[in-house]
């Protein structure tokens, strides 16, 4: 059940405080972070303030107001104050993340920079930058600066030690079978997404799109773990854990806000756990040797191996080993040694005949460790 938790009491030890997951606890992010268990959640993302330093309304060439953000949280006194602030919650985020834990942070180039170099200070280890291209964004009204067409993420991990979850495998099949890049093209947020009062206002000027948010959770955490958003606003990242089976955390001080985002999240049904199970990736995967496959029948000491294009010939001894001509040893060494290669994978590169027709031996594998799965199960 979704709830809100107001002030932390600043005497509480948190070290044994009970971890609040989807709550939105009401006030300051700094206080709320250090009241939080130390190394207590799995990811971070954070949109903060950006200090777009506004100085006059922006206007259309018809003369209508833009709707632009010039609400008080996002002003401060000077650079030097907003840098204070920043070092303040990026401290308090590091101390509450888990030793594996990651953290998201998006801004504009108002802010990115400064942002990045605190990272860097307070031994974050960055992982990457990644724009998003926004394939609707505002024109520059102006015409006096090219269009501000993206933002910029930062993924970093708690330290350059941090094994940080990172779906490789899902990430590619998602992207036809080809490595995800670093530049993300989502529209803004607009339409039915986008939130409005009673007079058809938005209810945050910066909300971000779910799709942005769907692949920085689908990409960088597990069913299960715990997202805290110290910026939640409307509530974009609750709303996307809750489909993703991740819990959250957000952190909120304005009341509009984060009425909005009770409301939103309420109506936001999870996908079902089979829907949202991880692929399974090859390194994850149970460890299966070539000889196994001999022990349990599926190849036949014997049998002789081919390439794809039945160039090489090898023979499969008892003990698991290859013999081609002169050359014997594993199924990756004969598979180098037939080819003068410096390295094989022997896996795809050996094939045997399987219901009349030559399938790599990974196939087998691939069976035997099905199997493996039925009897774990």
């Amino acid at each position: 059940m979704l709830r809100t938790a107001r002030q932390p009491d600043e005497t509480a030890v948190a070290e044994h405080a009970p971890l609040p997951i989807d709550t939105i606890l009401v006030g300051d992010c700094i206080k709320h972070m250090n009241s939080l268990p130390a190394g207590s959640v799995d990811l971070i993302f954070a949109d903060p303030p950006y200090n777009l330093q506004l100085e006059q309304s922006l206007t259309r060439p018809d003369q209508s107001k833009v709707d632009a953000v010039d609400d008080d949280w996002d002003k401060f006194e000077s650079f030097g104050h907003y840098d204070v602030f920043t070092r303040a919650w990026l401290l308090a985020a590091r101390r509450v993340l888990k030793p594996d834990g990651a953290l998201w942070v998006i801004g504009s180039y108002h802010n990115i920079f400064r942002v990045g170099a605190t990272l860097q200070d307070l031994d974050y280890w960055l992982l990457n930058d990644v724009v998003w291209r926004k394939a609707n964004p505002m024109p520059n009204f102006r015409g006096t600066r090219f269009t501000n067409a993206h933002e910029t993420l930062i993924w970093a991990a708690r330290s350059q030690k941090s094994r940080v979850t990172f779906n490789y495998e899902a990430l590619k099949l998602a992207n036809d079978d080809t490595q995800m890049r670093s530049d993300w093209l989502f529209p803004i947020c607009t339409g039915a997404e986008r939130l409005t009062d009673s007079d058809g206002e938005k209810v945050h000027p910066t909300q971000k799109p779910e799709a942005l948010l769907y692949r920085v959770l689908s990409a960088t955490t597990k069913p299960g773990d715990v997202v805290l958003d110290p910026f939640f606003g409307t509530g974009t990242t609750g709303a996307v854990a809750k489909k993703l089976g991740r819990h959250f955390i957000g952190i909120e001080r304005e009341d509009s806000y984060i009425a909005a985002a009770l409301k939103r999240i309420a109506s936001v049904r999870p996908y079902s756990a089979e829907a949202i199970a991880p692929t399974q990736t090859k390194r994850s995967a149970p460890r299966v040797a070539f000889g196994s496959l001999i022990e349990m029948g599926m190849i036949q000491p014997g049998t002789f191996l081919h390439d794809e294009r039945m160039r090489f010939t090898a023979m499969v001894r008892a003990d698991g080993s290859l013999v081609s001509g002169e050359h014997a040893g594993s199924i990756h060494k004969v598979g180098a040694l037939v080819q003068k290669a410096e390295a094989c994978n022997g896996w795809t590169f050996w094939h045997a005949e399987l219901d009349g027709r030559l399938a790599p031996i990974d196939t087998f594998r691939a069976g035997v460790r099905a199997q493996m799965e039925r009897l774990s199960a």
